[in-house]
């Protein structure tokens, strides 16, 4: 539990997520997800999904919100982030919080 969050934490994030088909991955990054957050620090979270749009970016965090949890979270499309800096960030320090599992095929 290097990022602070405890599993119930985790799950409860990862139900709002599974309620929007179009993210496929969540990452953390940031301090939580270097280990050296503090108490009162923000969920940094950057979402990876083709067809994501800003307006399920603002349902998401409402939703997040309506969880009550003692953080505050800065939510991001990683396709989206336009500073080069902050993608290396992402890229080097991500931690996946959240994957959506393929549908499994069914024939028949």
């Amino acid at each position: 539990m290097r990022h602070g969050l405890t599993a119930d934490t985790v799950e409860r994030i990862q139900g709002v997520l599974t309620h929007f088909p179009a993210v496929e991955r969540a990452l953390l990054y940031g301090s939580r997800a270097r280990g050296d957050h503090k108490p009162g620090s923000d969920i940094d979270l950057t979402l990876c999904g083709e067809s994501l749009i800003s307006e399920q970016l603002a349902a998401i965090a409402l939703e997040l919100d309506d969880l009550m949890l003692p953080y505050t979270f800065d939510l991001s499309i990683l396709d989206r982030l336009d500073h080069a800096a902050l993608r290396r960030i992402v890229a080097r320090e991500g931690v996946i919080l959240y994957e959506r599992q393929p549908r499994p095929v069914i024939s028949g």
